[in-house]
Order: structure tokens, then C-alpha cells, then sequence
């Protein structure tokens, strides 16, 4: 009795002192730190949240604009009293600064007058010989000022408008005037002279190009121009070409840039392409449908493309294309409708491969080749009209009967739709459409060729192998350190291996690049022997430790004998690349690359996706394996111990029980892998070609999304179409790896509660 009235008093004690006021106030302090840290927990993962909303959003507000269509705004212009007399224009052109425009009549009067208040400033009559009169004017490719004037005495005058630009007194003057590059005293290009109804110029080099066309009669002369470097004297060498007769009226002559080609185009919907080399007819190509007849021709610039109008409002893309048996033929390669009417004037962009196009109802276009996009589709004008377009493609001037009008052009990204980013888009001189990522080259006539699908296959290529080495080693290697490995044994390697994720990407990738590469070609069979000869020289190692006297086994602890495995792989690996030169010599004629080159078709770059697929996939496999052996690691002690009472082998208990128990945690550990793969930067950048490619060939390179950016935003104009496609990329990769986690989580989540009875 006494001992339970003592055991009462003990327990009143015990609650009493757990009932104290400092006990009371560490749990208040306990549940206060609870309470901040679960608040501290939720703001950081909702700050996470935000910041990447906020880059998402921020990079969706760069790229959107690319998306945008063309605006068209009209601005007064006052109607000059001048105006009146000029009578019909034969060309209308404006200048650099958006300030001044000529207008070029047939009366042989160039005006020059403001292009704000159509004020006329100078007026300069051309040295036409006496009694003639213009006839036809040709212009050289887009971006020069360079004119050639078809007299209908058969003679052809060449003309440039030039524009000085001065400072006087700090103010910005600009002065118009005409010069003749080949003298004023025209070339004779018909003998008989007959008027020349239509003209052409091409200036390559120090060659001058001249072409016209008396009816069904073509006229070519050649003027080579060469200095003397002691005097400085310039003598030109003249030379007629002599080209065949055509069947039908010429209606327009054009010269491509190179004088390779002579478009002529005859009778109603037919064009006869001429080899200037070899001084022969190429072919007749028909370039309208049914129904149609060819209305106006204007080449793209760089000269390569023809856009050809017809009566029915249709413009055709049409360019020189190499055929199957290497003969060039013209292609048609797309198309752009305008509206109903018959195209008057089609206006190519100086510095992008767009162009305008002007009806005869008045109706204009504003189109861009490459994107195959119509950004504006508009009437300017009461019935036909002419327009002049400004170099920079920001200005519009259009002349109908109801006088000047003036138009300001906000066009800033044409070259951007759908088709031009993921599509195969077919390219200037390209025999057949592709997927090209080009954004930049050394001429100005350059065609951006802005395709995101090699970078985007390129990405996923790299990741693919990658992970293909990864994923497996990662994996099995968690496997057999969580669930075999001795706890001492255990304790060493578990820290070695995700120590290898502190190692900078870009000293694997400077490894990678100047060693790995050049290393991998030089021991192509022996690499190739090494993977397969390891998996059986490990399987060959087990056995024959199978077959081992008991007591021999018996001698290695428990969970040790991974390190009996490391004179094995040392001594596979040792004789697999010893072996490499051999087997070059037996089976691959000494020099395996070149046996892929030649001898199997398989193209082979030093820095290749194999060079990838071991550099990334050896960056890769600390945070597979760490995520990965953790998740095993974790899985009830119980659980194993029981599946083993019932009788289930250690591989059964593996294979049945704790596999499934960890997928979800070895689910996510492979997500959060290709994750990492797919975001690789250093590595692709230094390892690879850096070829924008799509061939899932492994002895080849690619360009990734992460390098294409790191490569190229320094190079880029902020604000450009090429920055914000790079913004584009960005944005794409940061959706991909969104999207790929998300389906991770959710699969994760699945997993977990369909396993979580075990």
C-alpha cells in the first residue's frame, strides 16, 4: 500500500515538472519556430514560384512582338503646284534619310522635292541626245541607285542619284545630284536604233551588265573597266553579246547580280532564262497558271529571287535551283495573293527579303518571302498608282490621281511566322526545303534562315545520349550502394560520387574538347570494343566468383565485393584500347573513320554526340545517383527484412519490393537528370561542332537551345528580330523543362500512392 501511495506521489512529481514555466516557454519558443519556418518554407516556395513566373512572363514580353503584323499610317502631305505639269511619272524613288524623293518623267527631268512637304528643291534635266525621249527604265538590284534609261533611238543611258550629306553650321543638309559612272554620251545597244523597250543593268565587280530588248530583239553589251595603277587612268573594254532572237514580244529583261543568268520575259506568261557563261538558252519556264498573264517583275534583294505578279492578284516566288542531274531550272517555290486585280508594281525591301506590292484598284501589300507571311492588306489609292518604297523601309510614297500620298511603315519583325520557325522553309540556291538555323553572314543581301527545330533536335539529341549512358550506371549503381554495399564501404564511395557534381562544366567541357574528342577518333574500335566487352568481363568476373570455393568467398566481408570489380574493369579497359589499333587494321582497312565515310555513307566529325553522350553523361550521373540511391535507401528497413523472412531472395526482395517502393524517388531523380541534360550549356558548347543540324547520327555534332544562346546573344541587336528568336529559344527550353517536370511530378504522385501500401 505504501509503495503505490509512493508511485502516486512520483507521478504527481513527474507531472507537476513538465508542467513548469520553463518548460512551458521552450515549447512556446518550439511552436514559434515551427510556425516561422513552415511561414518561411511557404514564402520561399511561392517566391520560387513567382520568380519564375516572372521570367516567364518576361521573356514572353520580349518575344511576343516578333508576332505582331505591319502597320500602315498615312501623314499629310501638302500637294506641290509643280505636280501638275510633270506630267506621267516613269519612277519615283526616296532617299536614305527619309527626306527627299526624286521623280523621274518621261520628259527626262529627274525632280528632286521634300518628301514631307513635297516642296521641290532641284530640278535637272538629263543628257538625252537631242530629239529623243525616254522610253523604258531598268534598275539594278535592290540597294544600289543605280538606273539604266531605254531611249527610243536605241541607245541606253546609265544614271545614279546620289545624295551628299553635309553639316553646314551644324545643320544637316542633304543635296541631290545624278552622275553618269559611265559617262554621259549613252551606249548604242540597238545598231539599227530601234527604241529599246525594255532595259536591264547589272554592276558586278568592275563589270558592267547592260540589256535591252527592240520587240522580239535582245541586246547585251559587257563593260569591263580596269585603272591603271601608275596613272590612274580607267579604260573600259566593251563587248557585245550575242544573243538568239525570241519568238515573242519581251515584256521585261532582269540580270542576276553574279551574270550568271538573263531573264527574259516573253509573251504573256513565259520567262526564257539565258546562261550568260555559256551563251546559251537555258529554258523556257512557264510562270502564271491558266488565265493569267504576267503583269510585273521585280527581283528580291541579292537578285536570286524573281516575284512575279500576274492579272489576278497572285505573286509567285520563282529562283534558279540545281535538278537531280545538275542542271539548273527555275522553281517556283511559293506564293502570295494580293487581291483580285492585276499586280501594277512590286517593290522589293533594300535590306530584308520583303517586298510591296501595288494593284491596279489600289490595293497594297506588304509581304516577307522567307516567312511566307502577308503582314498588311490594304487600298492606298482610288485606281492604279506608283509607289516608291524608302531604303529603310519605313517610308511609303504613292503617286495617283489624286496626287501624293505618304505613308509611314511600322514593319520591325517580318522575317518571324510558325512556318519559318518550326517548318522546313525552302531557302534561296537550297535545292529543296530544310530546317537551317543561320542567323548572321558577311553580306548584306543575307537571308536570315531562323529555323528553331534543328536547336530544339539538337537539344533533345544531346540529352538522348546522355541519359543513354546515365541513366543506367546512375541507377544500378544506387541499387547496389543502398541495398548491398557495406555501411563502411558505403560511407566512402556515396560521398566520392557526389562530390564529381562540384566539378565545373566548362573544365569537363574544356576536357571534353581537347582531350575526350580527339581521343575517341583516334580509338574508335577500342571505345566501341569497351563497351562491349565490359558488361561481359563483369558478367565473366561474377561467375567465376560463383564458382569459387566457399571458404575463398567466404574470406571478403559482406558487401565488399564491388572492390574485386576494379582490376577487372581496370584490366578490360587497358585491353580493349591496346587491342584498338589491331582491329582498326583487321576489319576497318586501318583508319575506321574514313571506313564510315566512305566505305558505310555515315558522315564523322571529331566532335561528335558520342564525345557528348560520355562528357554530359559523366556530369549527369552524380545527381541521378544521388536523388536515385537516397530514394532507395529510404525504403522501410521492414519491409525488405520481411519479403526476406517469407522466403524471397535479396534480387526477388529487390526487383518486387524495394523497387517499386522508390520509383517514384528514382522517377524523379531520372526527371531531374534530363533536366539537367536538357540545360546544358558549357559542355555542348565546347564539345561540340556547334552545327545546327538535325541527324540523329552519333558521329556528328548538333547545337543546342542553352549554347545557341550563350553563343549568339553577345553578337545580337537588342531588340532585333535575332534577339528576341534567341528570347524565343529561352523561353522554349524554360516551357520544355516546366512541362517535363510537371509530368514528373505527376507521375511521381501516381507511383507514390499506388505503391504506398507496401
Amino acid at each position: 500500500m505504501n509503495d503505490m501511495e509512493n508511485m502516486t506521489a512520483n507521478s504527481d512529481v513527474q507531472r507537476l515538472d513538465f508542467n513548469t514555466p520553463a518548460l512551458q516557454r521552450k515549447r512556446r519558443i518550439r511552436a514559434l519556430k515551427d510556425h516561422l519556418a513552415r511561414w518561411y518554407v511557404s514564402i520561399g516556395g511561392l517566391a520560387v514560384l513567382g520568380a519564375i513566373t516572372l521570367i516567364f512572363f518576361y521573356l514572353a514580353q520580349v518575344v511576343l512582338p516578333m508576332f505582331q503584323g505591319a502597320e500602315l499610317e498615312s501623314r499629310p502631305i501638302q500637294q506641290p503646284a509643280w505636280l501638275a505639269d510633270a506630267g506621267e511619272p516613269l519612277l519615283l524613288t526616296i532617299e536614305e534619310q527619309n527626306q527627299v524623293a526624286m521623280r523621274l518623267g518621261y520628259d527626262g527631268q529627274a525632280r528632286f522635292f521634300g518628301l514631307r512637304d513635297g516642296a521641290l528643291l532641284s530640278s535637272t534635266a538629263l543628257p538625252l541626245p537631242e530629239g529623243s525621249r525616254i522610253v523604258s527604265v531598268g534598275q539594278d538590284t535592290p540597294g544600289t541607285r543605280r538606273l539604266v534609261l531605254g531611249l527610243d533611238n536605241g541607245q541606253a543611258l546609265v544614271v545614279e542619284h546620289n545624295y551628299k550629306l553635309t553639316y553646314p553650321n551644324n545643320q544637316k543638309t542633304i543635296t541631290p545630284e545624278l552622275a553618269y559612272p559611265f559617262g554621259e554620251q549613252p551606249l548604242q545597244l540597238d545598231p539599227e536604233g530601234r527604241p529599246i523597250d525594255r532595259a536591264a543593268i547589272s554592276l558586278n565587280g568592275k563589270t558592267l551588265l547592260v540589256a535591252g530588248a527592240t520587240g522580239t530583239t535582245l541586246h547585251a553589251q559587257r563593260i569591263a573597266s580596269s585603272e591603271n595603277l601608275l596613272t590612274g587612268e580607267v579604260t573600259l573594254e566593251q563587248e557585245r553579246l550575242n544573243l538568239p532572237q525570241m519568238a515573242e514580244p519581251i515584256r521585261q529583261l532582269l540580270i542576276d547580280p553574279r551574270h550568271m543568268w538573263l531573264y527574259a520575259i516573253s509573251g504573256k506568261a513565259s520567262a526564257d532564262v539565258f546562261d550568260l557563261r555559256r551563251k546559251q538558252l537555258n529554258g523556257r519556264y512557264k510562270l502564271v497558271g491558266d488565265g493569267s498573264e504576267i503583269t510585273s517583275v521585280s527581283p528580291l534583294l541579292g537578285g536570286i529571287s524573281l516575284m512575279v505578279g500576274d492579272s489576278k492578284g497572285t505573286i509567285g516566288q520563282w529562283f534558279m535551283v540545281r535538278a537531280a542531274d545538275g542542271q539548273a531550272e527555275l522553281k517556283n517555290v511559293r506564293n502570295f495573293k494580293l487581291g483580285s486585280s492585276a499586280i501594277r508594281q512590286i517593290l522589293p525591301e533594300e535590306r530584308r527579303k520583303g517586298f510591296l506590292a501595288l494593284d491596279d484598284s489600289g490595293r497594297l501589300g506588304v509581304f516577307h518571302s522567307t516567312a511566307h507571311r502577308t503582314l498588311v492588306n490594304l487600298e492606298v489609292a482610288d485606281g492604279a498608282a506608283m509607289a516608291a518604297m524608302s531604303p529603310r523601309a519605313t517610308r511609303l510614297l504613292v503617286e495617283s490621281k489624286q496626287g501624293l500620298q505618304r505613308f509611314v511603315i511600322d514593319n520591325p519583325h517580318p522575317e518571324i511566322s510558325w512556318s519559318a520557325l518550326w517548318g522546313k522553309v525552302w531557302y534561296e540556291s537550297y535545292p529543296e526545303p530544310d530546317y537551317i538555323w543561320q542567323s548572321t553572314s558577311a553580306n548584306s543581301d543575307f537571308e536570315p534562315k531562323l529555323s528553331l527545330a534543328p536547336l530544339a533536335f539538337g537539344t533533345l539529341k544531346a540529352a538522348f545520349y546522355a541519359m543513354l549512358l546515365a541513366a543506367p550506371l546512375a541507377i544500378c549503381a544506387a541499387f547496389y550502394t543502398a541495398y548491398f554495399m557495406a555501411p563502411r564501404l558505403r560511407s566512402k564511395v556515396k560521398p566520392v560520387i557526389e562530390l564529381m557534381e562540384a566539378l565545373p562544366t566548362v573544365i569537363l567541357g574544356f576536357f571534353a574538347g581537347l582531350f575526350l574528342a580527339p581521343f575517341l577518333e583516334n580509338h574508335l574500335p577500342g571505345i566501341f570494343s569497351l563497351l562491349l566487352l565490359m558488361p561481359v568481363g563483369i558478367l565473366f568476373a561474377a561467375w567465376t566468383w560463383s564458382r569459387l570455393p566457399q571458404s575463398v568467398r567466404l574470406a571478403v566481408p559482406d558487401g565488399w565485393e564491388a572492390v574485386l570489380l576494379i582490376p577487372v574493369i581496370l584490366l578490360v579497359g587497358f585491353g580493349s584500347l591496346e587491342i584498338s589499333g589491331h582491329l582498326e587494321n583487321w576489319f576497318f582497312g586501318g583508319d575506321m573513320r574514313l571506313w564510315l565515310s566512305n566505305d558505310m555513307g555515315i558522315p564523322f566529325d571529331q566532335r561528335n554526340a558520342l564525345v557528348i553522350g560520355l562528357a554530359m553523361g559523366f556530369a549527369v550521373i552524380p545527381t541521378i545517383y544521388s536523388i536515385a540511391e537516397d530514394a532507395v535507401f529510404s525504403v522501410p528497413r521492414s519491409l525488405t527484412l520481411g519479403s526476406l523472412a517469407l522466403g524471397a531472395t535479396p534480387w526477388q526482395t529487390l526487383t518486387r519490393v524495394v523497387l517499386l517502393t522508390a520509383s517514384p524517388g528514382i522517377f524523379s531523380a531520372l526527371m531531374i537528370g534530363m533536366g539537367r541534360a536538357v540545360g546544358e550549356t558549357m559542355i555542348v558548347l565546347m564539345a561540340t561542332g556547334n552545327t545546327p543540324i538535325m541527324e540523329a547520327n552519333i558521329f556528328e555534332g548538333m547545337r543546342t537551345l542553352a549554347a545557341n544562346v550563350a553563343v549568339e546573344m553577345p553578337e545580337s541587336e537588342v531588340g532585333g528580330t535575332h534577339y528576341r528568336v534567341l528570347f524565343l529559344a529561352a523561353m522554349v527550353l524554360l516551357m520544355f523543362t516546366f512541362v517535363m517536370n510537371t509530368l514528373a511530378e505527376l507521375i511521381r504522385q501516381r507511383l507514390r500512392g499506388k505503391y504506398a501500401s507496401l
